[in-house]
């Protein structure tokens, strides 16, 4: 046999073994554990809320155990039986992210937040972990999962859903659900608009547009009590769907939904890995949390598209900003503590990313700017908000300033791709 069909018929196997592996664990539906994730700047903790079963599984079949090193939370499902490991995921918080703002000093608070997996043929341990301030992974809460229980809720649809692109099965596909926040009942076809708008953006800028046939794009039609979208800073309210609300950690142009077991309620109506939620405003702003949801404006007069895609680097693989400033947040990136995210760097570990080894060997580290070349690869310094210590690759990118690029740098296209070929498998 020669080394091309070897290879072929080595990834075959391995392939049918992962799905043997999934066949002989797992149902193709969801199971979703949902808790409460409380604490303040110094602590953290879990409580239990509820089990539910929704009816699809859009995820890999092979890729079942994370080993990206991203996220700042993780959750592990164990076989109860063998003591197996069967699948986990990484993840980012809002919460987390609250942990950071002046509040968290003074007050204590919970959100309500949700994990989900392919539902269990056999009974199973779910764990979750945070990292501590050295950067590391801790177990922090445990939970025994009889999936024969009669508590565990059967997810019951009540909105309509429709297709915006469809490119295959979910399986093998990166599968986004579009979700509206604050259109009316009478504002259908303007979100329908919305999200075709969404589709032909994001697919506009790569490394998305070369991929574009391994995405699956779905909506659920959610109206809202009153049009328009709550602005605290402005006195606005408005009964919505998803209760978004912009000035989020008092920050005005921060948008997010806090409650994000409502926003799973929803997004379970169709087979989905990521949710984007569309804000019926022009606006600008918006947020994204790596494997969490992402929300913006959907109709920002100029720049949509750029919105998108920005925050979408968050939500698939957890990009970091590469800006300064503009958030309420201390200490997002200690400096002795090398970031997980690929686009920035503390020089604490930098060697062991594969931003370090797409460099020029000449590249001075730190890497001065240099306005003659802007596109460079190097190490600037000033990113995750903080203009010294934290260094990013290139001196301008989507994840920086979208006035000034319309490109990836290569250390987040790099990234963006390895993520799309892993959940394609």
């Amino acid at each position: 046999m020669n080394k091309f069909l070897f290879s072929l018929f080595f990834a075959w196997a391995v392939s049918f073994s992962a799905d043997a592996q999934f066949d002989k664990y797992f149902q193709d539906k969801t199971m979703r554990f949902d808790f409460y994730h409380c604490g303040n700047q110094e602590s953290e903790n879990y409580f239990f809320d509820e089990l539910i079963e929704e009816p699809y599984w859009a995820g890999s079949k092979t890729s079942l155990i994370d080993d990206s090193g991203y996220g700042n939370q993780m959750f592990k499902i164990w076989d109860a039986a063998s003591g197996e490991l069967l699948y986990s995921r990484s993840y980012c918080t809002l919460f987390n992210e609250w942990q950071t703002t002046p509040e968290a000093m003074e007050t204590s608070k919970c959100m309500p937040e949700s994990v989900v997996f392919p539902f269990p043929k056999k009974d199973v341990k779910l764990e979750l972990y945070a990292r501590n301030k050295k950067g590391k992974f801790e177990k922090k809460f445990e939970y025994d999962i009889r999936v024969n229980s009669y508590f565990i809720r059967k997810f019951i649809p009540k909105y309509e859903t429709f297709e915006v692109r469809y490119n295959g099965n979910p399986e093998h596909r990166v599968d986004i659900v579009l979700l509206p926040e604050g259109y009316s009942a009478n504002e259908k076809e303007k979100f329908m608009e919305a999200c075709n708008t969404f589709a032909g953006e994001f697919f506009t800028y790569s490394p998305y547009k070369e991929n574009a046939s391994r995405f699956n794009i779905r909506a659920v039609w959610a109206p809202s009590e009153e049009s328009g979208v709550t602005i605290p800073g402005e006195h606005i309210w408005r009964r919505t769907a998803l209760k978004g609300a912009y000035y989020t950690f008092d920050s005005e142009r921060y948008q997010m939904v806090e409650d994000f077991q409502n926003v799973r309620d929803i997004a379970a109506h169709v087979p989905y890995d990521y949710i984007y939620i569309l804000s019926n405003t022009q606006k600008y702003g918006g947020g994204g949390i790596y494997n969490f949801y992402g929300i913006s404006a959907a109709h920002h007069p100029t720049r949509t598209g750029k919105i998108y895609v920005h925050e979408f680097g968050h939500v698939l693989l957890g990009l970091g900003d590469e800006y300064v400033g503009n958030v309420s947040y201390n200490d997002m990136y200690p400096l002795d503590v090398e970031p997980w995210e690929e686009n920035l760097t503390t020089l604490v570990d930098f060697e062991r990313k594969d931003w370090y080894r797409m460099l020029d060997a000449k590249t001075q580290i730190p890497t001065p700017l240099n306005t003659k070349d802007m596109q460079a690869l190097g190490v600037y310094e000033g990113g995750g908000y903080v203009p010294k210590g934290v260094y990013r690759p290139w001196q301008n990118c989507l994840m920086n300033n979208l006035h000034k690029t319309d490109q990836f740098c290569p250390v987040c296209t790099h990234a963006i791709q390895k993520q799309i070929d892993f959940l394609c498998k």
